[in-house]
């Protein structure tokens, strides 16, 4: 209990606030945030202030009040709002790095606007509404010479990749079967939640149904063959093949080599009293000598275990790790991973680290790739098709010709 308290005491007060570097050779990396969303402080204002190559310079919000007040509290040095903000952020030539928490029916459009504007981009997840259009997404970056990451944050953290060593060691044998549960409860979130509008891309299975797809195509170092089936439930009595927003999605996936993977996302889950249950956030991968089970995959820093269950003859041997920094993790790499990381720092804080690496012509620990987030947004399409209620649309947006 006392490490627990530590580390939570640690992630929002650093230890150490590292001085940003002044050298004019090695400039920092200054970051522009588009909307004053409540994910941009634990995902980039945090993690940065123990970056010494990375400033939060800018931010821009539709409403003046809510980007001054929001600069204020964060501290951050440059302000822009109304209808033309986000455009005037963009066009700012200090601005280096886009972080992009824009609802999901709006990463693609401003993506390509901050591409077109020679910004690197560090954009939410999902990254688009469809596949064609995070194709589009990376191959203008691409033209541009500018770095595009889909922000799976959990990706980066020790403990999801020491799972995935375990998987790949072949102690287990063969992957059989994969489960997944990631669920929140009923309450958390309003109807009039941005999560619940189609047209800002809205639905479970695009939000926590994108963690939970990537998860399983991680984890099995491979992508689906078929939706063997997929259900979406509507919110509350609402038809859902009118709003064709799913506040619950189950799915059974075919893998390669005859593997199945269930996966079940739910935006509010009833409660659970008996036993007590507020949200479940786990996967479990059952191989031909064992299993691995992983608790709390998304944000492993606060708290997570990795059960590893081995069965050898009539004998089943169970250990339990827990890793918060590379350290510790076991992982075959390159020797830079042996030095990478604190156990307080966040997912986040991993992500932010190989993002400016890739910014500063390092290689990072790990990289979410181009065919990566196209994969993972066209089966969440190919998802929503078997569930009879189509991929989310398109965003209007069209790239200006050049």
């Amino acid at each position: 209990m006392a490490s627990l308290v530590q580390r939570l005491y640690r992630i929002f007060v650093p230890p150490s606030q590292p001085p940003k570097v002044e050298d004019s050779s090695n400039p920092p990396i200054k970051f522009g945030i588009l909307g004053a969303a409540n994910i941009a402080p634990p995902a980039l204002i945090l993690p940065a202030k123990s970056h010494a190559e990375v400033i939060v310079y800018a931010v821009a919000a539709r409403d003046q009040g809510k980007a001054e007040n929001f600069a204020k509290k964060h501290s951050i040095a440059k302000v822009y709002s109304g209808s033309n903000g986000y455009q005037q952020l963009l066009d700012d030539p200090e601005v280096d790095a886009i972080y992009n928490p824009l609802p999901n029916g709006l990463h693609f459009e401003w993506t390509m606007k901050a591409l077109l504007a020679g910004k690197h981009v560090l954009c939410e997840k999902p990254m688009a509404d469809t596949a064609d259009e995070v194709r589009q997404m990376f191959d203008l970056a691409e033209k541009k010479g500018l770095v595009l990451l889909e922000a799976f944050h959990y990706r980066f953290h020790p403990a999801i990749q020491r799972a995935k060593a375990v998987l790949d060691s072949g102690e287990l044998g063969k992957i059989k079967s994969i489960d997944l549960k990631f669920t929140a409860p009923a309450g958390a979130m309003k109807d009039s939640d941005i999560r619940f509008n189609l047209a800002l891309g809205g639905g479970a299975m695009m939000d926590l149904g994108c963690y939970s797809l990537n998860c399983i195509r991680y984890l099995s170092s491979s992508d689906p063959t078929s939706v063997v089936s997929a259900i979406a439930l509507p919110l509350k009595s609402a038809n859902i093949q009118e709003t064709k927003i799913d506040r619950a999605m189950s799915t059974t996936l075919a893998l390669p080599n005859d593997v199945l993977a269930s996966m079940e996302v739910d935006l509010s889950m009833p409660w659970e009293f008996f036993p007590p249950k507020l949200f479940k956030m786990w996967v479990v991968v059952k191989c031909e000598g064992g299993d691995v089970e992983v608790q709390n995959f998304v944000l492993p820093t606060f708290w997570h275990s990795i059960k590893v269950s081995n069965k050898v003859g009539g004998t089943t041997t169970k250990r339990v790790e827990k890793v918060y920094k590379f350290a510790d993790a076991h992982i075959d790499d390159h020797s830079k991973a042996l030095d990478l990381g604190e156990d307080w720092w966040l997912t986040y804080r991993y992500q932010l680290e190989a993002f400016v690496d890739k910014l500063k012509g390092r290689t990072p620990q790990t990289w979410v790739t181009r065919e990566d987030s196209i994969a993972n947004m066209q089966w969440i399409e190919n998802i929503y098709e078997k569930a009879g209620i189509g991929s989310r649309p398109r965003s209007n947006y069209v790239l200006p010709a050049q």
